[in-house]
């Protein structure tokens, strides 16, 4: 597709979904849910450490619930893994969710690779998720991210949007997440084998959401 015809069909989309979200505003459904600082900070043999989001990264993302968490472990092969989850109980005036392909370039992060990987995990129905490689001098990090809400993962943006104005249709809800979880590669590393580093933690997070972004 030409990037001049892809931008227009994006752009069309983002108009029309905000057209229809504000036009289905005052029946908006927000179900009960668990807060996100509520994770448990104990995954398996990983233990957490919050960490403080800045004002101005808070400010960017919009109004929502967001949880930035290193987890650490001295027992498996990842020691570290970053994971980042942003919840969004309304997009309706706006306020959608940003890829991390957007905001890890403006933090210094150069774009190596990116494709799709389908996530086949315990206790859920295969979903497509984004693994994007970056580098920042001689480190690189694996990002592994995908768009979530009432139990659907997706990795594509557009999809997110279609599914969006066909949830605010049908369920009267706007609401939905970015799920980012993040380790260091080792040198020499593969991208393959480090998917396969962080499948483990992975597993233990999918299981959990459906209690902080409600089915």
């Amino acid at each position: 597709m030409r990037p001049g015809l892809r931008f227009s069909l994006a752009a069309g989309l983002v108009a029309a979904t905000a057209i229809l979200l504000q036009a289905r505003g005052r029946n908006e459904v927000f179900p009960p849910r668990t807060p996100l600082k509520s994770l448990p900070a104990q995954l398996g043999s990983w233990t957490a450490t919050d960490i403080a989001i800045d004002k101005e990264t808070l400010d960017i993302l919009g109004p929502g619930e967001f949880l930035l968490r290193k987890y650490s472990s001295e027992a498996d092969a990842d020691p570290i893994v970053n994971l980042f989850i942003a919840y969004f109980p309304s997009q309706r005036a706006g306020d959608t969710i940003h890829s991390p392909q957007h905001c890890l370039p403006g933090a210094g992060w150069t774009p190596v690779a990116n494709h799709r990987v389908a996530l086949s995990l315990p206790g859920h129905d295969p979903f497509p998720a984004n693994l994007y490689i970056v580098s920042h001098g001689d480190a690189r990090r694996l990002v592994l991210y995908w768009f979530w809400a009432h139990d659907r993962g997706v990795a594509s943006e557009y999809w997110a949007k279609f599914y969006l104005i066909k949830d605010a249709i049908k369920l009267h809800r706007s609401d939905g997440a970015l799920v980012r979880i993040m380790i260091d590669m080792n040198p020499g590393e593969t991208p393959e084998a480090a998917q396969q580093r962080v499948l483990p933690f992975t597993a233990r997070v999918v299981p959990l959401l459906d209690d902080y972004i409600p089915r």
